[in-house]
Parts: structure tokens; C-alpha cells; sequence
């Protein structure tokens, strides 16, 4: 009976030791993957900031250079002259359009004043269309600006 109070007997101190030796091996793998995982958490991050400055820098920018911008493009699927260089990393690209709304699912009726069927030509509703996109990715912002 004494000898059950004196501590640990060596065997004990090796079960434990070789349970643990056992689970740490997973702990560790568990920290990579955090870690790495907060490093393309933070690059998602800084992408996602560049695209809503990009956005706002956009929208602050006059309507007649907006749409001047948007005929020099030409077409819904041309950078504009808004984009950054071709080339760049994380290049930001920038479409300008015209837009009238037609065969808009909001709506309950479509005017197709036009009668193109066409939301990207521009008949009167004096509204562009902009899309900021970071190159060859999902990330993009989308919106409309009004004269």
C-alpha cells in the first residue's frame, strides 16, 4: 500500500508519454492548415478592399467621363480605359456599358423601348452599367450610375 502513494511508476510514464507523442502529430497538422488558411484569408481580404475602392473611385468619377469611357470601350465585355495595365498582378478590370433596363426580372412589365431585347444598349434611361473584376477570379462588384 505504500508503495501506490509514492507517484508514477515507469510504465505509467511511458503510456502517457506515447499518447502523446501520438495526438500531437494531428495538433500540428491542425496549426498548418490554420495558418496557412490566414494567409490566403488575408489575401482574400486585401482583394476584396481593392475591388470596393476600385468600385467607389468608379462611381465618384463624373458621368460624362463615365460614358465617354463606355463608348470608347465600345461593348459590355471591353475593359475600359478605367482598368489597370494589362500584365499587372491582381489586375483590376473595368466595364463600362450603357444600359435600359430591358428584360429586367424586377420588373413586372419591360418597356423594350428599343426593341432589341438588349439591356446593354442604352435607349433613354440615361443609366450605365459597372463592373469592377478582379482578373481571373469570381471576385467582382456590379452596379448602375445615373446621369
Amino acid at each position: 500500500m505504500k508503495r501506490a502513494l509514492h507517484g508514477f511508476s515507469y510504465v505509467e510514464v511511458l503510456v502517457a508519454l506515447f499518447i502523446l507523442s501520438i495526438a500531437i502529430v494531428p495538433a500540428m497538422e491542425a496549426m498548418q492548415s490554420g495558418i496557412q488558411g490566414t494567409g490566403i484569408h488575408q489575401q482574400t481580404t486585401q482583394q476584396y478592399y481593392a475591388l470596393l475602392s476600385r468600385m467607389e473611385t468608379v462611381m465618384s468619377e463624373s458621368y460624362s467621363l463615365l460614358l465617354t469611357a463606355a463608348e470608347t470601350a465600345g461593348n459590355a465585355s471591353t475593359p475600359s480605359s478605367l482598368s489597370d495595365s494589362a500584365g499587372q498582378p491582381d489586375r483590376l478590370i473595368v466595364y463600362l456599358s450603357l444600359y435600359d433596363a430591358d428584360a429586367d426580372p424586377f420588373t413586372v412589365t419591360d418597356s423594350n423601348n428599343d426593341g432589341d431585347n438588349n439591356i446593354y444598349t442604352g435607349d433613354s434611361s440615361n443609366l450605365l452599367w459597372l463592373k469592377v473584376e478582379l482578373e481571373n477570379s469570381a471576385y467582382a462588384f456590379e452596379s448602375l450610375r445615373q446621369r
